[in-house]
Formats: structure tokens, sequence, C-alpha cells
């Protein structure tokens, strides 16, 4: 009986949904908001206890850095697209601060033509005798496109340009050029390089190039990382010949630009142990090794490395893996803390996702399928508050938590990719960086009665109760506060009543302006407008604006005042499973 219970409760959730959304359409936000008081009244049936969140203003715990302001993809020609310079321009826009981006195949040989995990910019070639050849116009192309849109680029020197690369042995047939869904790494584009002192000075002459082009300022702004997973099959070779690599790529980018920001090295998950063991073989290198290509000290501004997590199809519900993504960052940070040289070195996680694959989607991947609608921003927000607390617990410096993720051309809508937008309409996923952009200042105390343990998400996930927590910032006379609730596995129902405690505002503050984002199935939400459209993927355009516009962070009700007593402040909401809400105060 409970069983068929919940599968009628869930369809009637999914109707009603559907039905908010024409709702709005036709007859307005009254009536919307009539159906949607049903919808809650249906959550309830499963709803997890209500939850108070407290919000201490005057216990500041460190400043709001901006590690969420970092993204990345493997088709860096898609900068040049009118989409993709449409969603550049989106992502300046969302923070304050200075927002980067990490691409592919920067120095990739090729024709531009982006694919599925694979671009090229053709920079480098050798004329017949072996004389190196640059040609910087599809290069140029894509860092005018980041100038333009105002966003700043980590250069990852990568991958190995054709005539540059090694012959290995046993594989004198080697293709270049391998595309997906065929092994991607297997071609020699992985390959080291033949001669690392021709690598070295393509480093500096790319280097070089960039500064005559964009100015030595702008350049040292920049962070210059070697490679890509050089501890997998992106890079067909040893760890000691990564280490050559990294030693003479940094000389060349040091040539040319003495005080560049230099780092890597863009290993994967670190709760693997191979993976654990090349991290600190390369951090033993840089902390006490001489450098291959200058035989001193070799130069380290950063250290990366990336973290996974793993949705699987359990039950038949998509069921997420934070857990393993924790683990990553909790293993990684702590070896980097074991070294007393590197403990206050800035730390890029230069990926940061659910899982490994953004061009794999959800028809190669059902379980891929979260990133349409709201498990994915849910899960972003959960996992980012934790590699904060984690950053605190090492003592470590985190200065980025890079989200792979960018978009994808001539796809279907809502496929399925890890992407920030579908054929140019916002996916819900980039509302919660538009959140997280909107806080700022000083990060404040919170404590949720709601929230699962840090040290059990490492252990098991979030397979109980949903983690309902909260990140808050201050910054002058206002203040900033993100909930969310969030569970691993993708089911309809649950949700919990939450009451925001603040206090800590000033002395005789008697009135706060509130102000209310959010992000739910009916707000902020393209994935539900289109699916209540019958899911077109030929929508006309009066159907693209109405998608687009549902696309946007989207205001609960209009802003309202409300009483400060004492110097405290209680805001009530709902937050349904998969939701979240940024309440933002002023006085």
């Amino acid at each position: 009986m409970g069983i068929l219970c919940e599968s009628v409760v869930a369809a009637l959730r999914s109707f009603a949904y559907k039905s908010v959304v024409m709702m709005r359409a036709r007859f307005g936000l009254r009536m919307a908001a009539l159906l949607v008081g049903c919808i809650a009244c249906l959550g309830m049936l499963r709803a997890q206890a209500p939850v108070t969140v407290d919000v201490d203003l005057a216990k500041p715990v460190g400043v709001w850095e901006p590690a969420y302001a970092w993204f990345g993809y493997d088709e860096g020609n898609y900068s040049t697209t009118v989409l993709g310079r449409e969603l550049l321009g989106q992502l300046h826009d969302l923070s304050a601060a200075p927002v980067y981006i990490r691409a592919h195949h920067l120095l990739t040989s090729g024709d531009g033509v982006p694919a599925l995990k694979w671009s090229s910019t053709n920079v480098y070639s050798e004329d017949a005798s072996g004389k190196p050849v640059y040609d910087f116009r599809l290069m140029d192309g894509i860092f005018d496109a980041y100038k333009a849109e105002g966003v700043r680029p980590v250069v990852e020197l990568g991958f190995m340009p054709k005539d540059l690369a090694a012959v290995l042995p046993g594989k004198p047939d080697q293709p270049y050029k391998i595309l997906y869904p065929k092994d991607t790494l297997a071609g020699a584009s992985n390959n080291p390089p033949k001669d690392y002192a021709k690598w070295e000075e393509l480093a500096r002459v790319v280097t070089a190039h960039l500064v005559e082009r964009y100015g030595k300022e702008a350049v040292l702004s920049w962070y210059f990382e070697v490679w890509n997973e050089p501890d997998i099959e992106y890079f067909h070779g040893t760890e000691d010949e990564y280490l050559k690599l990294y030693d003479y790529a940094v000389a060349g980018v040091r040539a040319a630009l003495p005080g560049a920001r230099v780092g890597g090295p863009a290993t994967t998950s670190p709760r693997n142990d191979h993976a654990y063991g090349y991290l600190q073989k390369f951090l033993e290198h840089a902390a006490s090794g001489k450098s291959a290509a200058t035989g001193g000290v070799v130069p380290l501004d950063f250290i990366s490395f990336h973290a996974k997590g793993q949705p699987v199809i359990e039950g038949g519900k998509v069921t997420m893996g934070i857990d393993r993504e924790l683990k990553d960052v909790d293993r990684g940070f702590g070896l980097v803390a074991s070294f007393s040289k590197f403990a206050k070195l800035p730390i890029l996680l230069s990926e940061a996702d659910p899982e490994g694959c953004a061009a794999c989607s959800s028809k190669v991947n059902p379980a891929n399928n979260y990133r349409n609608g709201t498990l994915y921003p849910a899960y972003t927000a959960a996992a980012y508050a934790r590699l904060l607390d984690l950053a605190a617990k090492h003592r470590v410096n985190l200065l980025g938590m890079l989200s792979w993720s960018f978009e994808f051309e001539g796809r279907d809508y809502f496929e399925g990719f890890r992407d920030l937008s579908t054929n140019g309409v916002d996916k819900p996923v980039l509302n919660v960086f538009r959140m997280l952009g909107m806080m700022g200042g000083e990060r404040v105390s919170v404590e949720s009665s709601g929230a699962v343990p840090m040290e059990a998400m490492i252990s098991t996930g979030v397979r109980g109760d949903a983690d309902v927590n909260g990140l808050a910032t201050r910054e002058g006379r206002s203040a900033s506060v993100l909930v969310w609730d969030y569970h691993d596995v993708a089911e309809g129902g649950g949700g919990a009543a939450v009451e925001v405690r603040v206090k800590g505002l000033p002395v005789g503050v008697r009135r706060a302006l509130v102000q209310r984002y959010r992000l739910d199935e009916t707000h902020s939400n393209a994935y539900t407008a289109w699916k209540a459209m019958g899911s077109p993927q030929t929508p006309s355009a009066e159907q693209v604006a109405a998608l687009k516009r549902a696309g946007g962070l989207e205001l609960l009700g209009s802003p309202g005042w409300v009483d400060v007593d004492a110097g405290s402040v209680r805001v009530e909401t709902k937050l349904e499973r998969e939701s979240m809400e940024l309440m933002r105060l002023s006085w």
C-alpha cells in the first residue's frame, strides 16, 4: 500500500507541476500560487521534520572567496560561436569577481571544427626541414572571445601538436585524432613531445604572443596549467616524463613572463591510490627536486587536481555519489596540507563535478538525466558548502571549484549533457551559480538542524534524511542566506518547512527588506517549462522566448519588509526536495 501511495503522489505532483507552468501563462500568479499550495500539501505526505537554520551575522568565519566562478570545457572552439560567446557573457555577468575559463586542446592540431571531446587551434606545425611554424589565428579567436566577454583564461598547456608528438614504441601507425564515441584518448595528441626543447619553445612563444596581444598585466592575472589528467590515458608517458613535460613547459612560460602563475598537475580523483601517489610524487618533485629544464628550483604557484562523484541507477532511480567527490577533496587537501611548504599555496580543483564525462548525454547513460532538472543545482550547492568546510578543516587555500560545464552545439534540447545552457536556453544549474554570485563580503556562521554531518556525508553520502543546510554572507548593510534541500536519490516528495533565523543585525535597525529568489520545479527552471510544452525539439520562436524567460533566476513574489526584533529576523519558507532559496536582506 505504501508503494502505491508513493506512486500516486509522484504522479499527482508531476501533473501538478506541469499545470503550474500552464496556469502561470494563462491565469497569472495568483491561481498558480493556489496550485503550488496544493503541491506542498502532497509533499507533506513524506516531508522531513521542520528545520531551523541559524545565521549569526556577528560571527564571521572568513572572507567569501569566489571559488564558484570557474568553468571549463573540452571544446574550446565553442568559445567563438554565437551561443558560446553569449554564454561567456552570462558567466561574466553572474559575479562581480573575475570569472575564469579553462579549455582543453589549446595546442592541438586541426582545422578548428569542434566535436564532442575535441577541439583544435593548429597553433604549431613544422616545415619540411623541421622548423617550427606558428599560426595563431584560431587561438586568437578563442582568447579574443574571452577578452570581449570579460572572462579570464586558465591557459591549459595541452595537448601535443601533431608535428611535435613522439612516435610511441610499437605504435608507428597511431592515429593523431580519434573522435567520440571511440576512445578519444588513444590518439597521438596525448603523446609526450619528441623534442622537449621544442616543447619549451612552444610554451615560450605562445606565452610571449599572449603578452604581446593582451598585455602583460592582463596575462599576469591568468593561470598556466600544464596538461590535464596525466595519471590516466590523457598522457601516454610515465610520471617521470610528465615531470619533465611540466619542467620544460613552465621554463618556457617563465622565460616569456617571469611572474606568470604556473601550476599542475591536474590529476584525477585522489581517492584512487594511483592518482594520490601521482599527486604526491609531483609535490615531492616541486618541494625538493630540480627542474629538468633549468637545474634550479621547480616553480609552483598553485596546485590542481580533480574531484568527481559517480551517479548510478539504483532501484530505477538516479542516485548521486556526492560522497565520492568529497572523499577526493578530503584526501587531496590532506595530502597538500602534509607539505608544509605548500600548506598555503592556492588549490584549484580544476574539475569538480558530479561525474566524469560532460559529453556523455543521458542517451548514453540514463543516470546523467539528473543534469536537466533541479538535482544538479541542489548537488552543486551541497557539495560547494562542504568543499569550503573541508578547506577549513585542512587549513588549505581553496582557490576554485571549477565546474566542467559549458554548452554543446547542434544537439537536442535537454539531451542530458553536463552543460549550463541547451541551444541558448539556460538550464537550472546556471541559477545556482547566479545565486552564489550574488553573495559577497564575509562568510558568516550557519548552523542548521537539518544538516547532514560532514563526516557522514563523506562516508555514505546523503541517503537518509535530506541535507537541509545553508551558506550566509554579510557585506555592508546587507546579508545573503542560501538554503537548500538535497538528497542523493532523485525522487518526488519529501521537502521540509524551514525557519531561517538571522541574528546580529546592527543595534537600532527596526526593519529589513527581504528579497527571495527560488529555484525549484516551477521557478528558475526552463526544463519544467519545456516538458510542459510537450518537450519540443523544434520549438517556435515564441516557445524559445518563453523558455529563455523561464531559465532566468526568478524572485519568489515581491520584496517585502520584515520587523527586526532585538537584532534578529525570522523568515519561514517551504523547501521541496532538490530546491533552494536565496534570501537577501538589506537595512
